[in-house]
């Protein structure tokens, strides 16, 4: 990214956050926090009222706005992308707002750049995965994202999957995540402990006015909580940039904690499970894009599944 694209970006960026960080801002162009001081200078000496605090941030003063950066065609693309997902994977209010949102990107759009967007368009389809439901609920997610987001407390009535009982939670909410089903993660007034909820096994949702306390847990210090709970094993398995992607949203049942991308395009994930077996043969459609980089005992329970299944079709 050259100068004037990254300024650029540090101005959309400023328009969009409330306060944006200087660490942050270098982080993501990949460039000095020099730079950036440098770039936010260069915006001030344009005339662009910028406002900065020792250990806030930076931002922009009251009332100022530009006119919206026209969008590129990738980027417009990518977007119509993210529409096709959220018709299909999310409920319908939010599949609503985001159709909403793509029509006003298109009426921005140049002539040229809308009808490149028509003809594409037909050649992008998003299938509900096999299995997946909505919910008794319609608008559930959307609920959810607005507790996330005013920190309001949610009543649930909830049929739990092993045994079909009913119960009624008040619950904390600390996040949503996908994994063939839509997830909550909320504190549980009646349990006294974290809990993950399947949102299509809530049969009842009621947003409460009443605000909870910020607490310190995200998922991912949710899901490393967890396993520091049981004794559990390490396991880092590296997946090839071809490895399939909706498979590997399965990750979630098999004790992911986190992940982290690679400079070749692949990507290390870190699991934490009681036991490498049923890692193993999940991991065993995944051919020649899934290597092993610890333990040796699950490198070698690969070997011998393989060598099971070419002993068993030889």
């Amino acid at each position: 990214m050259n100068r004037f694209d990254r300024i650029v970006a540090l101005l959309i960026q400023l328009q969009a956050k409330r306060v944006v960080k200087g660490p942050e801002l270098a982080a993501r162009y990949g460039v000095s926090l020099r730079t950036i001081y440098r770039d936010l200078r260069t915006l001030e000496q344009a005339g662009v009222p910028v406002w900065g605090e020792a250990g806030v941030g930076y931002s922009l003063a009251d009332g100022y706005r530009l006119p919206p950066v026209m969008f590129t065609r990738d980027e417009a693309t990518a977007l119509l992308t993210a529409d096709k997902l959220a018709a299909q994977l999310t409920d319908v209010p939010t599949a609503q707002r985001s159709q909403a949102a793509m029509d006003k990107l298109r009426a921005v759009l140049r002539r040229a750049d809308r009808d490149y967007l028509e003809a594409l368009s037909p050649h992008i389809t998003v299938y509900r995965p096999w299995g997946a439901e909505t919910g008794a609920v319609p608008d559930a997610q959307h609920q959810l994202l607005t507790s996330l987001a005013t920190r309001r407390v949610v009543r649930l009535d909830y049929q739990a999957g092993y045994n079909g009982q009913l119960t009624v939670r008040e619950a904390e909410p600390i996040g949503l995540y996908y994994a063939q089903h839509w997830h909550l993660v909320a504190f549980c007034r009646l349990r006294q402990d974290y809990r993950d909820f399947r949102l299509d096994r809530i049969t009842r949702l009621e947003l409460r006015p009443e605000q909870f306390r910020p607490r310190p847990d995200t998922l991912d210090s949710y899901w490393q909580r967890k396993a520091a709970e049981r004794q559990l094993i390490k396991a880092v398995v590296r997946f090839g940039p071809a490895a399939c992607r909706q498979r590997l949203g399965q990750k979630y049942y098999f004790g992911w904690a986190h992940e982290q991308p690679t400079a070749t395009g692949s990507l290390d994930l870190t699991f934490w499970v009681p036991c490498s077996g049923e890692l193993a043969h999940w991991l065993l459609p995944f051919a020649d894009q899934a290597t092993v980089l610890e333990p040796p005992a699950l490198q070698e329970q690969l070997r011998e599944l393989v060598q099971r299944l070419y002993q068993h079709y030889h």
